[in-house]
């Protein structure tokens, strides 16, 4: 006896096909990630931003179970690998490790391929790194006072060093000639090394960077070291007074690091990439090669995508003011 079938309607069978088979983005989400993420450092290997990115890229990935390799895009201070990334496929693995550059660039350029503010897709803060205002270590002056009273008389006869418009230095710079009240010699380099080959060469006078790139050549002897740009004397530098005890009021300034991904990628693949963040700044190798470079990981709380792009959005009001009054524009 033959059974009747009942018609079927062919939406149904669709319908059900899709709940038995998720469509490639609902599965690429669920499994995500399958394969290895890039982490774009926009500036030379080797220095500040790329020893963090370095640490968190490799902390991540064991989180995360699949490697994040580091690759390293510089020029036109940081835009060219902001712009990659801001331009790339919003599928989570394509994210960009920035520092404060994140919060300069949108008053510090005026024209880019790229929008500098809702281009991305904040995934959480890493770490502040402290600033250290240092000297040739042969520069007539003992402490901050000395060396303010000497910046006023000499004025543009000292030369200040930094590593290019829109570097942590260069922004450290004007906020130091500002509270100085009085002018100096730039000198512009590419790069943070070669002002301080320079600097330990006695050839520059003054740099203000991060105790990222300065720990060593503070330790060593090479440099003469004033202040930290810390509220709070360092862990690491507990004899090194801060800026506002030498005199310096408005010298508050850290170099802040955080993660993003492009505008557009899909929040459980950014919530997903935070908590891996997270993760990774609790790891015991990551916290304690944070302290041999004088900085730490931010709290948990500020690991978080919510957080991070409230935090930015401050910074770019902070720096717009400074960076306006000073005139200096990088294009």
């Amino acid at each position: 006896m033959l059974r009747r079938c009942l018609p079927v309607s062919l939406a149904g069978l669709a319908l059900s096909a899709l709940a038995l088979f998720p469509s490639g983005s609902a599965r690429a989400q669920g499994n995500y990630p399958t394969r290895t993420i890039t982490m774009v450092v926009p500036f030379a290997a080797g220095g500040p931003t790329d020893t963090v990115a370095r640490l968190v890229a490799e902390a991540m990935g064991r989180d995360l179970g699949q490697t994040v390799v580091v690759e390293n895009v510089g020029g036109a201070g940081g835009t060219l690998g902001a712009a990659r990334t801001a331009q790339a496929r919003p599928d989570g693995y394509n994210i960009l490790m920035h520092h404060i550059g994140m919060g300069t660039t949108p008053t510090l350029y005026r024209r880019l391929p790229y929008d500098p503010v809702n281009g991305f897709a904040p995934i959480g803060l890493v770490t502040e790194v402290p600033m250290t205002i240092i000297t040739r270590k042969d520069i007539p002056a003992a402490n901050m006072a000395e060396l303010t009273a000497l910046v006023k008389k000499e004025g543009e006869k000292l030369n200040y060093a930094h590593a290019g418009i829109g570097a942590a230095s260069h922004l450290c710079g004007l906020l130091f000639r500002q509270a100085v009240g009085a002018p100096m010699t730039t000198v512009p380099y590419r790069g943070t090394a070669p002002a301080m080959t320079d600097l330990v060469a006695g050839t520059v006078d003054v740099l203000c960077d991060q105790t990222t790139n300065t720990t060593e050549q503070i330790r060593a002897g090479a440099v003469k070291v004033f202040a930290v740009t810390t509220p709070e004397r360092l862990k690491a530098m507990p004899d090194v007074p801060t800026a506002a005890e030498g005199g310096l009021s408005g010298m508050e300034v850290t170099i802040w690091h955080g993660l993003y991904a492009p505008k557009g990628t899909d929040a459980a693949i950014v919530n997903r990439l935070s908590a891996a963040l997270q993760v990774a700044l609790r790891d015991p190798r990551v916290v304690e090669r944070f302290a041999d470079l004088g900085t730490t990981p931010v709290t948990q709380d500020r690991a978080t995508p919510t957080a991070h792009e409230t935090f930015w959005k401050a910074d770019i009001a902070k720096w717009k003011p400074v960076i306006e009054a000073a005139g200096q524009y990088a294009d």
